[in-house]
């Protein structure tokens, strides 16, 4: 009995240490894989995108001031071109006009003339501007009239230098005809000029005004497009950390995994988030380990308590046989020998359980039927129980569906609740445990009640906190890791209290319709 209890626990601590290292080195590799995965994104941070939107903004913003210095540029030109224009339409005007009075007053032909050269003047000085806005043929054809203008008015000139001619009038006459022909067609080349350039520079100023306004329009624009980028790039990842907060909160250890193309100072966020839930959850795995110890502690007692019927009874019957071994029959020989295997097959068993329990093993999720968890936890309260008089009314309602879950981690919370409710319940009371299906579709509710004094209100909204406990000798771990646990499976614990008459507690856990891969999801 002592060596095959010995190699059992032998065989059982070297199971316990490698399947805490197989579950460590799991928690490891999905940690590292997050990690490497975050990691190996191309870096694009939320600052190198503040950098290169500032320089794209600089750049487009001086290639605008060049575009509007080179417009304004080009307006100064057409001024001036306009300024030209405008000059030369006025010594072309004053020469007809002092043409006008030659042939009128015999006057001022001079003048004409001195006109007619400071426009010839100004034409062949800015030929290579007017081009820009007349074509060659029509500059040529403008100064070709000019200088014929230009004869004109100079053999008129030689014309009136000799009055006393007998064909002075009639030369002066037939040059007349010609000077107003040239000179009308000067007029009409100079105007033309003139309203082109008059319409090129409106047409400068209103390019210049629509300029102003589509910069400034594609600026704003620009700066809204930025500022909506920025702010999704700021608050997209933030809802989702208030996601992972609240996933973390509700006791799901998962590591943080990418969920974009790139890497940014987010990913360095999740990063720590992924170390810190690392340790959160080795540190959670401590707390479960250290408060089973606790529960195996306080089972210990009733086991031991248990241990001794059989244990008397072997020492008993084997000093019967001893005695009586000579005097005994055949039959009553075999019959005292099977009541010793009994008993230590009822020793066995009862060790076993507890050595079950104890166990330390990988996390399994597996389909569990709560009728099984629920009496095998009462098996192992089962001395508690009896040690305090308790009865014990299960109403477990017959076809529920299964849920998904790891036994041992399901079973040390109900074994919890049961101990708690064991403490508080008078001596020779009553504990009820109720297993239905909950209000909420696609849960089940497991109730424990208790009819003890109650919490009170002042307590009430602290029991799960971590290290908080009413009890002498309690560590205030047992209810926060059974919320943690229950959390893990996708449920919760509630608790409803009324002092003097009782307290239950309700753990709701999600049922599986379907066959799911919970380690995987996990993973």
């Amino acid at each position: 009995m002592t060596e095959e209890a010995a190699r059992t626990s032998a065989k059982q601590t070297a199971s316990t240490a490698q399947s805490a290292e197989a579950a460590l080195a799991s928690g490891r590799r999905v940690t590292d894989l997050a990690l490497k995965a975050l990691k190996e994104r191309p870096k694009f941070s939320i600052r190198m995108q503040i950098y290169l939107t500032v320089l794209l903004s600089l750049v487009i913003f001086l290639g605008i001031a060049a575009a509007l210095l080179v417009t304004n540029h080009i307006i100064e030109n057409r001024v001036k071109l306009l300024e030209i224009s405008n000059s030369y339409l006025f010594e072309i005007q004053q020469a007809r006009r002092f043409e006008k009075n030659y042939f009128l007053y015999g006057t001022n032909l001079r003048d004409a003339l001195d006109n007619v050269y400071t426009a010839k003047r100004i034409l062949l000085e800015n030929s290579d501007r007017f081009e820009g806005v007349i074509d060659r043929n029509s500059s040529t054809a403008m100064l070709a009239h000019l200088e014929q203008y230009e004869r004109l008015l100079e053999k008129l000139e030689d014309i009136e230098r000799k009055p006393e001619a007998e064909d002075f009038y009639w030369k002066k006459k037939d040059s007349e005809v010609e000077v107003r022909k040239h000179g009308q067609e000067m007029v009409s080349f100079a105007q033309n000029l003139t309203q082109k350039e008059r319409a090129g520079l409106d047409n400068m100023i209103i390019f210049s005004r629509r300029m102003h306004i589509y910069s400034f329009l594609f600026l704003f624009l620009l700066f809204v497009f930025n500022t909506v980028v920025l702010g999704w790039r700021m608050i997209s990842p933030l809802r989702r950390f208030l996601t992972y907060a609240d996933r973390i909160a509700g006791g799901d250890y998962s590591p943080i995994m990418p969920a974009r193309r790139y890497r940014d100072e987010f990913s360095t966020l999740a990063i720590a988030i992924n170390h810190m839930i690392s340790e959160l959850e080795r540190r959670q795995d401590i707390l479960v380990q250290s408060h089973k110890l606790r529960a195996i502690g306080t089972l210990t007692a009733g086991v031991a308590h248990e241990l001794n019927n059989p244990i008397n009874n072997i020492s008993l019957t084997a000093h019967m046989l001893k005695e009586d071994y000579t005097t005994l029959s055949d039959p009553q020989k075999l019959e005292m020998i099977d009541d010793l295997l009994n008993e230590l097959d009822r020793t066995k068993r009862i060790v076993r359980s507890l050595l079950d329990f104890a166990r330390e093993s990988e996390s399994i999720i597996e389909p569990l039927d709560l009728n099984d968890v629920i009496r095998e936890t009462l098996g192992l309260a089962g001395n508690q129980i009896s040690l305090a008089g308790i009865h014990v009314d299960l109403q477990i309602m017959p076809h529920l569906p299964r849920i998904h879950g790891d036994r041992q981690q399901i079973e040390q919370v109900f074994l919890n609740l049961i101990l708690n409710a064991i403490d508080v319940t008078p001596k020779g009371g009553r504990l009820q445990i109720l297993v239905i299906p909950d209000d909420e579709p696609n849960y089940v509710a497991v109730k424990v009640t208790d009819y003890g004094p109650g919490i009170p209100d002042h307590v009430l909204s602290s029991i799960f906190d971590p290290f908080f406990t009413t009890k002498s000798k309690g560590t205030g771990l047992g209810l926060s890791i059974c919320q943690g646990i229950i959390a893990k499976h996708g449920g919760n614990i509630q608790v409803k209290t009324r002092m003097n008459e009782g307290t239950t507690f309700t753990v709701r856990l999600p049922i599986t319709t379907f066959p799911a891969n919970l380690d995987r999801v996990k993973s």
